[in-house]
C-alpha cells in the first residue's frame, strides 16, 4: 500500500493528456473548469497530470463541461455511424402530442429531427435550455416567442437562437405544423430530445 502522501501511479496513461487537451480547446482556465466540476484546482492538475486516478462522477462530470463521452475520455473508439438517413412516412417517438422522426445521426452534438406539432399543443410551455436551435418550417404556420417578441413563420421561414432564450413554440393551424429542427447538445446533460430537460414556466 502506498504512503498517504505518495502520488498514485496513473493506470489510464491516454485519460491525463485527453482531459488537458479538452480543457485547453475549450478555452477553460483550470481554476474554470474545475469549479464546473466541483473540484479544486490542484485536484485537477493532478487529475490532468496523471497523479490521480478520476473517479466515475469525476469522468461524467468532466465529459458534460467539455462536450463529450466518458468513452471518449478513457479513449473508446465509437462504433462507425451511418452518414445516410433515408426518408420515409412519419414514424416516430411521441411527446405530449408532438410527434419526432430521426433525421440525422445518433450520439452526435447535434440532434436533427423532423417534427410535427400540433394545434394547440404546448403552446404556454416555456422552455430554457443549454445548447442552440435551429427550425425551418416546412409546412403549416409556426408561433415561435423568444423572450418578450413573438414571431410567425411560414413554409420556408427559419428561426436560430440560444436556447438559454425562454422559448415557445406552437402550431397556428388547425391541421398543425411540419419542421426540420436542429439542436445542439455540447456542454449539455441532456441526452435526448431537448423537450425532455424543459424547464416548465407557467
Amino acid at each position: 500500500m502506498n504512503p498517504p502522501d505518495e502520488e498514485a501511479p496513473d493506470e489510464l496513461p491516454g485519460v491525463a493528456p485527453r482531459l488537458r487537451e479538452l480543457r485547453r480547446g475549450r478555452g477553460l482556465t483550470l481554476e474554470t473548469a474545475a469549479r464546473r466540476a466541483g473540484l479544486s484546482p490542484a485536484h485537477l492538475s493532478r487529475l490532468e497530470t496523471g497523479r490521480r486516478q478520476p473517479s466515475l462522477p469525476m469522468l461524467l462530470g468532466l465529459a458534460r463541461i467539455y462536450g463529450t463521452t466518458v468513452s471518449e475520455l478513457l479513449g473508446e473508439q465509437p462504433p462507425e455511424r451511418d452518414a445516410i438517413i433515408r426518408g420515409g412516412g412519419f414514424e416516430g417517438a411521441e411527446a405530449d402530442g408532438w410527434m419526432y422522426r430521426q433525421a440525422g445521426g445518433s450520439g452526435r452534438a447535434m440532434q436533427a429531427l423532423r417534427v410535427r406539432v400540433p394545434y394547440g399543443a404546448q403552446g404556454d410551455l416555456v422552455r430554457v435550455h443549454p445548447g442552440e436551435e435551429w427550425l425551418y418550417v416546412l409546412g403549416g404556420r409556426l408561433r415561435v416567442g423568444l423572450g418578450d417578441t413573438v414571431h410567425d413563420l411560414d413554409p420556408g421561414d427559419s428561426a436560430h437562437f440560444d436556447s438559454l432564450t425562454p422559448h415557445r413554440i406552437a402550431a397556428l393551424d388547425h391541421g398543425g405544423a411540419e419542421l426540420l429542427f436542429v439542436h445542439s447538445l455540447l456542454q449539455s446533460p441532456a441526452a435526448e430530445l431537448c423537450l425532455g430537460n424543459a424547464l416548465h414556466v407557467r
